[in-house]
């Protein structure tokens, strides 16, 4: 089956999942969807993002036909993603979620910090993943604030100055007893910066994300459908509600490897 694979983000994180789907379904054609004109989702209401992912994924049905999507935003898939596999019963989807299971079981002090959005970390999703790991590890949140918007508009400065300040709200840091040896990168977005929080973090610091994994998954669901492409070279369109030309420069740079057919911005309403 060659349809393509839908993923959506509210902006460019997506990108790091985009990333690692590439590599591991090399064959496959993807839909990127960067939500940029209506983000960022994480500092808004469950109420909106359901809405602007409603939207989304009915976009990319009618116009592409895709055969399973891939949720790339973890504000979306806590507040929405229920509801877009209740209303698209006959459509994989494969969703994130902060990977504290990993992080737990790697974790040799027992003290992990999550970075994310205000609006993961405040969601009941994300309450009841770390309440079930509760006398297991001690985890602690940590709201980025401004590091989404920092990351979208390629502003260096506030990306080092926010990275510094976040990394240093998730210590003390290190791998003594009651010190945190691991952070969850908890938004899609983040490891696209995974290098300006490695300078604020000891070398023995473990960062654990999602795109890897949800790579794996993704093949494992289009695999037991019977819906992998057989063959052929993949492809890439990228598309989204904003600048087109802004998406096009945050793929070549982020994913490095301009090796995308761009569709027109098409703002859904």
């Amino acid at each position: 089956m060659n349809n393509p694979v839908g993923v959506f983000d509210s902006g460019v994180g997506g990108l790091s999942v985009l990333a690692a789907l590439r590599a591991e379904l090399p064959h496959e054609r993807f839909v990127y969807f960067a939500d940029t004109a209506f983000a960022p989702y994480g500092e808004r209401g469950d109420g909106y993002v359901i809405d602007r992912s409603r939207k989304v994924v009915e976009q990319l049905i009618a116009e592409h036909g895709i055969k399973a999507l891939v949720v790339a935003c973890n504000t979306a898939t806590t507040a929405a993603i229920h509801l877009l596999r209740a209303e698209h019963p006959a459509l994989p989807i494969v969703g994130l979620e902060p990977a504290l299971k990993p992080a737990v079981a790697t974790s040799r002090t027992g003290h992990i910090s999550v970075m994310a959005t205000r609006g993961t970390l405040a969601s009941a999703r994300y309450a009841a993943l770390r309440d079930s790991f509760a006398g297991s590890a001690d985890v602690r949140a940590v709201p980025c604030d401004g590091l989404v918007k920092a990351i979208e508009g390629f502003d260096t400065a506030a990306i080092a100055e926010l990275c510094a300040r976040y990394m240093a709200e998730a210590g003390p840091l290190g791998d003594a007893p009651g010190q945190v040896d691991t952070v969850v990168l908890g938004c899609t977005h983040y490891p696209l910066v995974k290098n300006e929080l490695q300078r604020h973090a000891p070398p023995e610091l473990r960062f654990i994300d999602t795109g890897a994994p949800v790579a794996q998954q993704a093949r494992r669901v289009l695999a037991s459908l019977g819906r992998l492409a057989q063959g052929g070279e993949g492809g890439l369109v990228l598309q989204g509600s904003g600048d087109p030309a802004v998406l096009e420069a945050a793929a070549a740079h982020w994913l490095q490897q301009p090796q995308a057919a761009s569709a027109a911005a098409a703002t859904t309403a």
